[in-house]
């Protein structure tokens, strides 16, 4: 599972001229599900957001977790995060989940980061989507959840 999250002052997402989900300050998470992610990974990468200590204190250093600062997040499914351009022109993503096994890792990202205490807003799973943020730092970055060993090996994921 990968996640791109980006500290805001305001985020949100329309679809066809409605907004269906903003926040003020917090993280937009750009969420990506791979076929070999599992509930155990979201129950991590949640847990990781949630408690990301990557907002300034008073002293200016990044310090603050979003339940700190009173923020909250705004999830949009993104399978373009497993994107693989290396050979030619054209992107294959045929790394990312498909949608029926990712769209239920993403309702359960959901949850687990709702169960976190953050107040979650969400685009619309499989959607085509406009996102509007306002980056603050600008701060961003890239999360993925752990590799699984079997037998001795990493497992692909």
């Amino acid at each position: 599972m990968r996640a791109i999250v980006q500290r805001t002052t305001s985020a949100s997402v329309t679809i066809d001229g409605a907004v269906v989900g903003s926040i003020g300050r917090g993280w937009l998470v750009l969420l990506g599900i791979a076929p070999a992610d599992t509930i155990a990974d979201t129950h991590w990468l949640a847990e990781k957001i949630a408690h990301l200590r990557a907002f300034n204190d008073a002293d200016g250093k990044m310090n603050l977790a979003l339940h700190d600062v009173g923020g909250s997040a705004l999830v949009v499914s993104n399978f373009t995060l497993y994107g693989d351009a290396h050979k030619g022109r054209r992107p294959s993503f045929t790394a990312a989940a498909r949608p029926e096994t990712a769209e239920p890792l993403y309702e359960e990202f959901l949850n687990a980061l709702r169960a976190h205490g953050v107040p979650v807003a969400a685009g619309v799973f499989g959607a085509t989507m406009q996102i509007s943020l306002v980056n603050d730092g600008p701060v961003t970055l890239i999360l993925d959840s752990p590799k699984r060993f079997v037998d001795g090996l990493e497992e692909s994921k």
